[in-house]
């Protein structure tokens, strides 16, 4: 933190502000003496030029604030949260020259600055602007989507252009280890594969950066086997092979099989596989183990078999904490995941209309020929999706009810402990809860279920063998809160749990009605079709004479008229939601209508099975990864509705021929006749786009 003197009077030029107060860390990242100095240049020509112009925002937001107040004789007219919102930013340790990322927030005394006089031509800016008072909406509505006026405004808001007094407070929190993790995870949620792209080689070194590893390895299982995977940051891998009887006992399937990280602090303390073995004579003496299992989505189904594991390894014994247990079990789904399609499925399931051409490649292969590519040309692509819209505001309420139900509980066992402990502190961690229970019932940030379970095990938690001294009620309300706990997720989980079992239930119930379809759909011509679930189901359709010889127009017409009635289908599955599973979610569901072919082809580096060749087919894969969120043109709203089915065409040749299904399923009664249509608004890269979207009628 730093305290900054801004004091300035009108005409007067442009100086370095004196720094009150800074202490240590402040000066050693922004490279000011540690004594009070002056914030110069030097600190901001350490910024990418995006953060300069970032942190200069933030600064006029407060003049702003002053400003108002001089002109209007109102306060607050900048909202506290504008004023207050943090930016993240790099910054180099002078010390050690590794770059932290860090959250800062401006902040002023109660009184804040005081603007004591203001030049006729920022006078002017202001007036042309802003007439008459503004409200605090009109304020924020300015800063979030500026008016030429108002940018006018902040361009002539800098010194010289008045006279000022006052103190602005820079506080920084280091959020490297958070940043890290986010960036981390973006990178191994997505649908591409991880596995052998440069991606993974990025997450490896944040893996590796994020638990200051020295190396890290993965272990993958299918059947009776498993495949340790080392030397990771090397072109070629080192793979070793074992049997799952030879692993018994060890630290690998204790992790597994408490579906929990494990510490290994010294591993030539805890050896006895050989896989073990191998690792100590490599130079290991810390493991962290990272568990990567697989739920069924089944309800009541607790199997959890083994995907694999990742592991972060150590020279140095007693090298990772429980601080970075924690870390490790918040990214646990994303790495089950990235595993999960990258090892498991990019291997198996090769769909049978397509199976024929991988059995051709096999035999190439077993017969000493050179590798071919699987490629299937001009084949018409279908494209649908049935989305669970409202998923992630109903994990974040499942989040919320959890984290309440397991601060109260705490708070019950300090308040038991305080009557018989007789401590201020108690008394004062009492109240923490308190404040933690008050900022919950308002809502969840993103970052709150891990923080606030780290904050109740290492400032609550700790402290329960100490309280539970001393009375029977402390020991009773202890009793109460570890009764509680989810032995698999270490924390109160039963919302989430609820939530978790919906998604299952309502992917299974979407996966379950397409499947039914695409045995008649099969039936009009063997097509290769993709499903896939996440919140919802995707369904990606490929026919075409490469995969089926004796393949027509007519069949491909069929097949495009049997698609819609599936997808109505699934609508109808959902309207019972509500009812069923007492949830605000709402599934929507959309067609995506192409007239030409693409080439298809297999590349063993992705985890899909195929993926469109050549440049002229991006433009189809672009609008399948973004158009579930795209919004009409004219309205803004989203194109897809709920128990709506929308159809996104290009061209009018496409619209009658669609138009056409469209009229048969209202005649079959399957839909509504009344017929939305719209433009989509401009994706990027892609624009021209329409809809056509009606109502689906219930069973």
């Amino acid at each position: 933190m730093a305290v900054v003197d801004i004091t300035g009077e009108i005409s007067s030029p442009p100086r370095a502000h004196p720094v009150l107060f800074a202490n240590q860390y402040f000066c050693r990242l922004t490279g000011i003496a540690a004594e009070a100095g002056h914030l110069d240049l030097s600190f901001f020509d350490r910024l990418t030029v995006a953060d300069q112009k970032t942190l200069q925002e933030r600064f006029r937001r407060h003049f702003l604030q002053a400003l108002l107040r001089y002109a209007y004789n109102q306060t607050n007219l900048v909202s506290e949260r504008l004023l207050n919102e943090p930016l993240v930013m790099s910054l180099a340790d002078s010390a050690t020259g590794q770059v932290r990322q860090i959250e800062l927030r401006l902040r002023t005394a109660a009184g804040g600055l005081e603007i004591n006089a203001v030049d006729p031509l920022l006078n002017a800016h202001l007036s042309t602007c802003w007439a008459e008072p503004p409200s605090r909406e009109q304020v924020a509505t300015q800063l979030l989507s500026p008016e030429p006026a108002f940018k006018q405004l902040l361009a002539a808001l800098k010194p010289g252009n008045y006279g000022v007094s006052g103190q602005i407070l820079i506080e920084g929190i280091d959020v490297t280890e958070r940043e890290t993790s986010k960036a981390l995870i973006q990178l191994l949620v997505g649908h591409e594969s991880v596995l052998g792209t440069q991606r993974f080689d990025q997450a490896n070194e944040l893996m590796k950066q994020l638990f200051k590893a020295t190396d890290s390895f993965l272990l993958s299982a299918e059947n009776n086997q498993a495949q340790l995977f080392t030397a990771l940051d090397q072109p070629e891998w080192i793979t070793a092979t074992y049997a799952m009887d030879a692993l018994q006992g060890s630290a690998f399937l204790r992790a597994t099989g408490q579906r929990a990280v494990v510490n290994i602090p010294d591993l030539s303390l805890a050896c006895s596989t050989q896989c073990e073995r191998e690792l100590i004579a490599q130079g290991t003496r810390s493991l962290l183990l990272i568990p990567l299992v697989m739920r069924s989505a089944r309800l009541g189904d607790s199997a959890a078999p083994m995907v694999g594991l990742v592991g972060l390894t150590s020279t140095k014994p007693y090298a990772f904490d429980q601080a970075d247990c924690s870390r490790a079990t918040s990214l646990i789904p994303a790495l089950t995941a990235a595993m999960r399609h990258s090892v498991q499925d990019r291997f198996t399931n090769i769909h049978p209309s397509v199976r024929w051409r991988f059995e051709q490649e096999s035999e190439r292969l077993s017969l000493g020929l050179p590798s071919g590519p699987i490629v299937f040309e001009s084949v018409y692509p279908l494209y649908g999706i049935s989305d669970i819209r409202g998923s992630s505001d109903e994990r974040n309420r499942a989040i919320q009810q959890d984290l309440l139900t397991q601060f109260r509980l705490a708070l019950a066992v300090v308040e038991q402990a305080s009557q018989t402990v007789g401590n201020a502190l108690v008394e004062q961690l009492a109240l923490d809860l308190d404040d933690h229970i008050m900022a919950l019932e308002q809502g969840v940030t993103v970052d709150a279920e891990v923080t606030l379970l780290r904050y109740l095990q290492n400032e609550v938690e700790v402290h329960f063998p100490y309280f539970a001294q001393h009375s029977a009620e402390v020991e009773e309300a202890i009793a109460q809160y570890q009764a509680a706990i989810d032995a698999d997720h270490n924390c109160v989980y039963q919302s989430r749990a609820i939530y978790d079992e919906t998604i299952g239930h309502i992917n299974g119930l979407l996966r379950e009605t397409w499947n039914k379809w695409q045995q008649s759909m099969q039936t009009i011509t063997p097509h290769y079709c993709d499903l896939e679930a996440t919140d919802g189901i995707d369904h990606m359709i490929y026919a075409g004479k490469a995969i089926d010889p004796k393949f027509t127009e007519f069949q491909l017409q069929a097949l495009r008229y049997e698609q819609m009635r599936a997808v109505c289908d699934c609508a109808r599955k959902g309207f019972a939601l509500k009812s069923i599973y007492n949830t605000d979610m709402t599934i929507t569901h959309l067609v995506l209508v192409q007239g030409f072919t693409v080439d298809i082809v297999h590349d063993e580096t992705t985890e899909r099975l195929f993926d469109v060749r050549g440049t002229r087919d991006t433009r189809y894969e672009i609008v399948k990864k973004r158009i579930d969120k795209a919004c009409d043109a004219e309205t803004g709203d989203r194109i897809t509705q709920p128990g709506m089915l929308t159809v996104v065409y290009s061209t009018s040749e496409e619209w009658q021929e669609y138009k056409r299904y469209l009229h048969y399923l209202h005649r079959e009664g399957t839909v509504g006749g009344h017929i939305e249509q719209g433009t989509v608004e401009p994706l990027q890269g892609v624009s021209g786009l329409k809809f056509a979207r009606v109502q689906v009628n219930p069973e």
